[in-house]
């Protein structure tokens, strides 16, 4: 019989098809309670029995649907969330899977998330994980972590606010970081060392918060697969003279979470110490207005000499990603070049709040990608790079249009393919996922983070 009396008032036992499923030899008045009770075992859903004069005096039940590693991750944010601040033991039945494993402890760490500097109390109640020793078990449990850790970090860049989050800020965070991990070198460019970055520099100049451009890299020995991630990072987006309605503008200090994903998966790899080497590349800049931003008609001039008209202001995203992909194209020679951004509102009207546009011209990275996605709990859904518009993109004046007529979404995608040809690419367009109105399931309501478990599940996976 299991000594229940020196553990906490609550216990969560997960529920199947099948009915409860606990592990170890629980007392008889508990085993019965929870035999004996009906729940459907949906994934997330949470059944609570009280036993006020028992030890434990709650037990929980938590719903794993069919078993896959998602329901599992459903399972644990709902509980922490139900349990509050109790400390919480919970029973594992035998032989649970790896995955059902690794699913249950990120749905813990990121159902439990709180934005650590708007709340200064414990992000989620301690958990202690009833089950027996099996090989794997440490593995899974670490790459939970590190993936929990990952979206936690990215979740907390993007939700501070603008006024504390500018370039230099959020350089010195990722500086910082690295710091605490072997093998990652950061160069952050600023002033003169931005002279061939025209796009970055029109989008920065109208602020009082110059931009700055981050390099990190991490090569471990042997690695013989190269990829560069790039995430916009405008720290804060007015619009600039093509100003935003308040409405459309009062979130945009999360306008860098595709940067916030790419810095967290990057430091995340480090803490794997995946074979593989990346370089992550982050234009970091504030959209603002003054005498000095820049104007719908300019032409400005990318790092690789190329020419966009600006047509509107608010399409800044792509003009800073250009300038990043066209340094990779130049100076790195990647086997693969992915790119996240919160680029823009059209992602939204197509694909709803949950799901990211993707782009490739490339089958086989597609369809690793929304793989990684789906395994992660982040979906997306891959949209064409259709040829039939590229006739809008040109200019009398400049090489290429930056907003032009047409889908929203596939325009900026097209845009952005001028910048990179010749290797592996995708263009995940995430602005709609990467913030959440409310708790839902192993979303926390704000920033989600979206992309880090994304990029951590591909990484993983490549030799």
């Amino acid at each position: 019989m299991t000594d229940t009396s020196d553990k906490s008032a609550t216990w969560i036992v997960p529920v199947g098809p099948d009915g409860p499923q606990p592990a170890g030899d629980l007392d008889a008045e508990l085993s019965a309670l929870v035999g004996q009770t009906e729940s459907a075992g949906q994934a997330g859903q949470v059944t609570l029995l009280s036993r006020p004069v028992g030890r434990p005096s709650r037990v929980l039940l938590a719903g794993i649907g069919d078993g896959a590693e998602a329901d599992w991750r459903a399972a644990g944010a709902a509980v922490v969330r139900a349990a509050g601040d109790e400390t919480l033991d919970v029973i594992l039945p035998a032989e649970v899977t790896q995955a059902a494993l690794r699913g249950l402890t990120e749905g813990l760490w990121l159902g439990g998330y709180r934005y650590r500097d708007a709340i200064k109390a414990a992000r989620s109640s301690e958990v202690r994980l009833i089950l027996s020793e099996t090989p794997g078990y440490a593995k899974s449990l670490t790459l939970a972590r590190v993936t929990a850790t990952a979206t936690w970090l990215a979740r907390d860049l993007t939700n501070t606010p603008s006024s504390v989050k500018n370039p230099e800020w959020f350089a010195d965070q990722i500086v910082a970081e690295a710091a605490g991990r072997t093998g990652l070198t950061v160069t952050v460019r600023a002033g003169d060392e931005l002279k061939r970055f025209g796009g970055l520099r029109a989008v920065g100049g109208g602020s009082i918060s110059p931009p700055r451009f981050v390099e990190i890299s991490w090569h471990p020995a042997g690695a013989t697969t190269h990829v560069v991630l790039v995430g916009k990072g405008i720290t804060f987006d007015t619009g600039g003279i093509s100003i935003k309605p308040r409405d459309g503008m009062k979130l945009m200090k999360k306008d860098m979470g595709g940067a916030a994903a790419v810095v967290a998966a990057t430091l995340g790899a480090a803490d794997l110490n995946l074979p593989v080497r990346i370089t992550a590349l982050l234009p970091l800049a504030e959209n603002a207005i003054s005498g000095s931003a820049f104007r719908p008609g300019d032409v400005i001039t990318h790092y690789d000499g190329s020419t966009s008209e600006n047509t509107n202001s608010d399409a800044e995203g792509r003009i800073v990603l250009a300038d990043a992909l066209a340094y990779a194209a130049e100076q790195l020679a990647p086997d693969l070049v992915l790119n996240l951004a919160t680029l823009t509102g059209a992602n939204a009207v197509a694909l709803g709040k949950r799901t990211a546009a993707l782009y490739s011209p490339d089958d086989e990275l597609a369809e690793a990608l929304a793989g990684a996605g789906a395994a992660a709990g982040e979906r997306m859904w891959r949209l064409p790079l259709a040829d039939d518009y590229t006739d809008n993109l040109r200019s009398d004046i400049a090489d290429r249009i930056s907003a032009p007529a047409g889908p929203g979404s596939v325009m900026a995608a097209l845009f952005l393919r001028d910048f990179f040809t010749g290797t592996r690419w995708a263009h995940l367009d995430m602005s709609a996922p990467s913030w959440s109105d409310a708790d839902d399931l192993d979303l926390s309501k704000g920033a989600t983070g979206w992309g880090a478990r994304t990029l951590l599940r591909y990484l993983s996976g490549l030799p």
